[in-house]
């Protein structure tokens, strides 16, 4: 009863890290490849030009910002990898691999958690570049903020370290299945 118990617990398990693990790729890959990162809106009173003057931005557009067009997609591409690995780990019943496929998925995160913020750093600065550019008085009637792309970036992180950790229980929990079996097979002994 116990051994059906941990086999079944560890698919739930695995399940889930696969499906966050898919869902993590998506969402970066969205990020990366959609141009709603930086949303600024303009917004002049008695305005009647046909131009409209708001804009958006995202990864694609930067020059100065190489770091974070080389990071994310090394991220992805790394994401493959590991759901990859994970998928053999699993079915190889592993405790190791599993605990090396968790650790390649929260080294991703790393990854994208660095590309993000390395965004976000340039992102402000070219705020308080241009911020020193322009008239005060021009600033007003403008709202800069960071846009869904952004948002889809930090939840496929969120669910990189997820997926890293359910690997870790998964791991944990085929060990403890080793275990259990051992202790069964001297108690019959």
């Amino acid at each position: 009863m116990k051994k059906q118990y941990f086999a079944w617990m560890r698919l739930a398990v695995v399940l889930s890290a696969g499906l966050t693990g898919l869902l993590s790729f998506t969402l970066l890959a969205v990020a990366i490849g959609t141009d709603y990162w930086y949303i600024v809106d303009v917004n002049k009173p008695n305005h009647t030009g046909s131009d409209d003057m708001s804009s958006h931005s995202g990864l694609w557009r930067i020059i100065e910002g190489r770091l974070v067009v080389i990071l994310l997609p090394l991220s992805l591409i790394l994401l493959v990898f590991g759901w990859i690995f994970g998928l053999v780990s699993s079915l190889a019943c592993s405790p190791k691999l599993l605990a090396a496929s968790a650790s390649h998925f929260l080294l991703c995160s790393v990854f994208t958690l660095s590309g993000v913020s390395v965004y976000i750093k340039y992102s402000h600065l070219a705020m308080e570049e241009f911020q020193r550019l322009v008239h005060p008085d021009s600033l007003a009637y403008v709202d800069v903020s960071f846009g869904w792309s952004l948002a889809s970036a930090w939840l496929s992180y969120s669910l990189e370290v997820a997926t890293g950790l359910l690997l870790l229980l998964a791991a944990r929990i085929t060990q403890m299945k080793g275990h259990y079996d051992s202790g069964v097979a001297i108690a019959m002994l």
